[in-house]
């Protein structure tokens, strides 16, 4: 949010500035991406919570950030953005990446929003490998894409309350998650937390497998480095 001393005909000019640079930051225009269109005929539409949770780019992007931190300590995660793609090389890309997956599948027409759904399921069943300790793992599992769905709507809608709608109403933000279980279930993951209460209890349910250790530091470094040094 602007700082509180900023008067008041400078705030709007401000919010409106740092929304065109995080849309600027997150479409390609040498590919000729633009900023997506709102489409009632979606997978949500004008009346959806999640219209109105992912309708800041701001603020979507600390949630997004959070979330792949987040995400990032469950080691067949991390390992499969280690061992399966170039994150080290084009952090900025993959930000950019996601950050374009969740509009499309907010705000696209139906038939874009599933396409790219598809098109995500069918990177995840080439993503397999074997962890350190010899345990193997597939980005199509659907307990660990549970995870990634949980960390990633908890915290966009974090985000969203902090520095959007303080006083969201309880029955808001499970509703929130309730829309956002289309997207999960589609995507292949189970089970989908449909409330608060889930996605509290699928969360806890997962502390005990989550690590923190050297890989987990240096995505963390990457994630939080400027955006110039990101494709160094």
């Amino acid at each position: 949010m602007p700082p509180s001393f900023l008067p008041d005909r400078l705030v709007q000019p401000l919010r409106t500035a740092i929304t065109e640079g995080v849309a600027a930051y997150f479409n390609d225009r040498s590919q000729g991406e633009k900023p997506v269109g709102r489409h009632p005929d979606g997978l949500f539409g004008p009346a959806s919570v999640t219209w109105r949770v992912h309708g800041d780019l701001a603020s979507m992007m600390v949630g997004g950030i959070a979330a792949l931190l987040l995400q990032m300590l469950h080691p067949a995660v991390l390992a499969g953005v280690r061992d399966h793609s170039n994150f080290r090389a084009d952090m900025h890309g993959r930000l950019r990446r996601t950050a374009r997956f969740v509009s499309v599948t907010t705000y696209g027409e139906r038939s874009l929003a599933l396409a790219a759904i598809e098109r995500v399921r069918r990177i995840h069943g080439g993503v397999r490998g074997t962890l350190p300790d010899g345990t193997p793992y597939t980005a199509s599992d659907p307990d660990l894409l549970a995870w990634v769905h949980v960390a990633e709507a908890s915290c966009f809608l974090r985000s969203w309350i902090r520095y959007g709608e303080p006083g969201m109403l309880m029955a808001d933000q499970d509703r929130y998650f309730a829309e956002m279980a289309e997207v999960g279930q589609a995507l292949g993951a189970d089970p989908v937390p449909r409330n608060r209460a889930e996605a509290r209890a699928l969360i806890q349910a997962m502390r005990p497998r989550l690590r923190s250790d050297q890989y987990t530091a240096e995505v963390a470094r990457l994630v939080l480095a400027r955006p110039a040094s990101t494709s160094a």
